[in-house]
């Protein structure tokens, strides 16, 4: 098993899904469309290549559309047709419909062109009809294929921010998706959606739950303690990389959850640092230090930053303002409590129509995305390392909700 943060993986490399992959399995083969959820860096890309390559060895086809960069309908259908235009069988019959342009193009062009090409011979009255034409291609191959939307919220949310009418684009984009998925004669193709934010309160929030309640949801969990320990000690064994037997709890213990990204990141370091310090095994003692140095010092920031990088993408510009405060709050205090959360909406009820509403849909994010879990005291943080992170950052300048005065709104300070 390598040490992998960063890039999905395969294989040998794919530690501790084997429950997972299962149940998907069961799932995609009774023709159940799935939604994968679960906070960053927990492995969802990488768990829904992996059950493509599953079925794929049972005879399925599996296309793998990422489309975090797509910012229209028009994009999405693009890319699923480059998606299909490498399986011999389901391109030909799409491609014969596109028009008289595209066939006199399309064997001159390749991959990305090929989307590109795609690109420029639709436009926001003809998508759907191409988008039914390649579905219809897949749905008539002759084996069952896997049709693989990774981050639609990311895409939703674009369409969202970046058009006047957004919103009409995105229900009418996932309403299409929607009618795909219940009008399949032969049960093929089948959908899986993956995202990094929430797609059920994005769509809670246009007020359209119904164009995502036929899936099935899959939460993918982190791991707990002795899965956490176990691949800590495969990868020293399988790295030769020599361990006190206590390292691999402190490690779970530093992070607080088992995000396998942050697992592997740790491992990585730790190995760096006792190479970089002529060490031959990992000591307790490093396991501090490179927590304090290297996971959450300047080499480490990068992992972090997509954290916040991820929510402001998913939520809209107040809303991304009250979740800097109660982050902040519950970083710094322990807990976002109930009493702070009656000042947070006082400070804004001057400044911001609904403001309950915006605390109650930026909380309800923050849970469904794993930043913040509910307890008797208020809301915490269970991910030790984005706690002591924006502790680090917010403890200078963020005055407890409690103490501040109720003049003005704003960020944290």
């Amino acid at each position: 098993m390598r040490p992998t943060a960063g890039a999905w993986v395969s294989g040998d490399d794919l530690f501790n899904r084997k429950k997972e992959l299962k149940l998907l399995e069961e799932k995609i083969a009774k023709g159940d469309h799935i939604l994968l959820t679960g906070q960053r860096r927990m492995g969802k890309t990488t768990l829904a290549h992996a059950i493509g390559e599953r079925l794929a060895a049972k005879g399925w086809v599996a296309l793998f559309i990422d489309i975090e960069d797509a910012t229209s309908p028009e994009h999405v259908v693009a890319a699923i047709a480059a998606e299909a235009e490498r399986v011999e069988g389901i391109s030909e019959p799409f491609v014969q419909k596109m028009g008289r342009w595209l066939r006199a193009n399309v064997q001159e062009v390749g991959g990305r062109n090929f989307r590109l090409a795609i690109r420029s011979a639709l436009d926001a009255g003809t998508w759907r009809r191409h988008g039914d034409q390649i579905i219809k291609a897949c749905a008539e191959y002759e084996h069952p294929v896997l049709i693989v939307l990774d981050e639609v919220p990311i895409f939703l949310v674009k369409l969202l921010k970046r058009r006047k009418d957004g919103a009409d684009r995105a229900e009418e984009f996932l309403s299409w998706l929607r009618k795909l998925r219940q009008n399949r004669s032969n049960g093929s193709p089948t959908f899986l959606l993956t995202g990094s934010i929430g797609l059920a309160p994005l769509v809670g929030r246009l007020g359209i739950p119904d164009r995502i309640n036929d899936l099935f949801g899959f939460r993918l969990a982190p791991w707990d303690r002795d899965t956490t320990i176990a691949c800590i000690n495969r990868l020293s064994r399988d790295n030769n990389l020599p361990m006190d037997a206590d390292v691999p709890g402190a490690v779970y213990e530093a992070l607080g959850i088992g995000v396998p990204h942050f697992v592997q990141s740790f491992f990585i370091r730790l190995s760096d640092f006792v190479t970089m310090s002529g060490k031959n095994r990992v000591t307790l003692q490093d396991v501090a230090t490179v927590y304090r140095t290297e996971v959450l010092g300047a080499s480490g920031q990068g992992d972090l930053l997509h954290y916040e990088t991820r929510l402001q993408q998913g939520l809209d510009e107040d809303c991304f303002k009250i979740a800097t405060q109660v982050l902040a709050e519950a970083a710094t205090q322990g807990v976002f409590s109930a009493a702070a959360r009656r000042s947070l909406a006082q400070r804004h009820a001057k400044v911001q129509k609904d403001v309950q509403r915006h605390i109650t849909e930026t909380l309800a994010v923050l849970e469904h995305d794993g930043y913040l879990e509910r307890t008797n005291e208020g809301h915490r943080i269970p991910f030790r390392l984005l706690k002591d992170w924006l502790a680090s950052r917010y403890r200078d300048r963020h005055t407890p909700l409690e103490r501040r005065s109720s003049d003005a709104a704003g960020g944290t300070q």
